[in-house]
């Protein structure tokens, strides 16, 4: 599909309008800097290693350095003040410098329950209503751990020989990622590292992606990073880069998490790489979050999430992201995992009101750099003034959207039927069936003679 498509046009910015707003944001690009949350709220190496020697009995001991917001936020008021007009642009600038004024409070009172108050402003919680439909995170959590759950004893994935896939290293998986990544964004493809420490099995920046040395991958676990981390993640730090005339644009803050993580889970189910296991993990940090907020301590969560994986490396690893920043005796979690679920709620229904509103012009420029489903007006009256240029990096399932057009367009009618009919239907069908053990792929399920 041609990317040039129409966008539909609000009321021209004068030139210096144009002017004062790009000085405005070129301010909140300085003051958005030295705001490095998972930076500043990441836990050493060691935290880990002295946690298991004690037993796994005592808290974590976990210091942190508070940010000197006053610069900050100085540079944000500097920022707001050349914000005076009405426009969606304004509108942007406005809740981005907000957002920003926030997170350096937020930062300034890192391991207090002052963090979590702010976080809460940024992130929301697990009992945020979701677009006025009086259903939650914590809603949705639920369910999936209730459905999910049931499968977990099942080996969904055996081969042909009826055997569990095997692991891959590190290693093994580092030049297959940099194949995949090569092909995709040619040269300017980020690099995929090996790293001795991380906090997890995988992070990915704009310019690389680095694998734990020690850790092992799943079947599924290289098209979900590819999917959630390179082409979304890197995609639109790349695409935001690109935006000169609004560099604000290539800045994550946190007003941009809800939406970047809704669309990299997105990919992920869109693309068929999500399994059970990784829809799960999402779940039940958002139970544990919920856990933490109404009193429970770091141990207690540990204890949860072991109790889930039956892995105290990953248990501590989920827990460490609950708490991290926050107050480990309880109260006051980090909460921003709570928006995976919340933000791909969101971006599921934004597809399917821009499919039906025949609007993938928005569809596109949702990759255009690091950015709310919100600041769409404001996106698309950049674009209409050439002030924001169409992506070039976009996911397979983005750059054609065929199957995407098709899948939301059948699935909007589902939704105008009533669930509890069809529900009590099959439901009673299904207690009639016999149960039976289907075999793998390729295998029969007759008896040997």
């Amino acid at each position: 599909m041609d990317d040039s498509l129409p966008v539909q046009r609000s009321e021209k910015l004068s030139e210096a309008e144009v002017e004062r707003l790009q000085a405005a944001a070129s301010l909140l690009r300085k003051a958005e800097k030295p705001v490095r949350i998972l930076r500043a709220v990441a836990w050493p190496p060691e935290a880990q290693s002295r946690f298991f020697e004690a037993g796994e009995t005592e808290l974590p001991e976990v210091t942190y350095q508070p940010l000197d917001a006053a610069p900050v936020r100085e540079a944000v008021a500097d920022a707001k003040a050349k914000i005076d007009g009405s426009s969606p642009v304004h509108d942007w600038l406005r809740r981005t410098a907000d957002t920003i004024d926030v997170a350096a409070a937020m930062l300034a009172g890192i391991g207090t329950k002052e963090f979590h108050k702010r976080c809460l402003q940024l992130y929301g919680s697990p009992q945020t209503e979701l677009m006025n439909c009086d259903v939650r995170p914590l809603d949705l959590a639920r369910m999936l751990d209730y459905v999910l759950s049931a499968y977990t004893n099942l080996e969904l994935n055996l081969n042909a020989k009826g055997e569990l896939p095997s692991t891959t290293t590190a290693a093994e998986m580092q030049p297959r990622m940099q194949a995949i990544l090569n092909r995709h964004f040619g040269a300017e493809a980020p690099r995929v590292e090996i790293a001795e420490h991380l906090s997890a099995k995988a992070l990915a920046g704009a310019k690389a992606i680095k694998l734990r040395r020690d850790a092992s991958f799943s079947d599924r676990d290289v098209a979900q990073l590819v999917q959630h981390e390179a082409f979304v993640h890197a995609a639109t730090s790349l695409n935001g880069a690109a935006q000169t005339a609004f560099p604000i644009l290539g800045a994550g803050h946190p007003g941009t998490t809800r939406t970047q993580e809704g669309l990299a889970v997105f990919a992920e189910l869109i693309s068929g790489a999500m399994d059970p296991s990784r829809m799960l993990r999402l779940a039940d940090r958002v139970l544990a979050i919920q856990m933490s907020m109404d009193g429970a301590d770091f141990l207690q969560i540990y204890r949860f999430f072991k109790d889930k994986t039956h892995d105290k490396t990953q248990a501590f690893e989920n827990a460490r992201r609950v708490f991290r920043g926050g107050v480990l005796t309880g109260g006051a979690p980090f909460t921003k995992d709570s928006v995976y679920l919340e933000g791909v709620v969101r971006v599921h229904n934004f597809l399917r009101i821009a499919v039906q509103e025949t609007r993938v012009d928005c569809i596109r420029l949702l990759f255009a750099g690091k950015m709310d489903i919100e600041d769409m007006p404001a996106v698309t009256a950049l674009a209409a003034q050439g002030l924001c240029v169409f992506p070039k990096f976009l996911p397979p399932w983005a750059r054609d959207l065929r199957f995407l057009l098709s899948y939301i367009a059948y699935s909007s009618f589902l939704n105008r039927m009533n669930l509890e009919r069809v529900r009590d239907h099959y439901k009673d069908m299904l207690e009639n069936c016999a149960p039976t053990n289907p075999a793998p792929q390729g295998q029969s399920t007759a008896s040997p003679s």
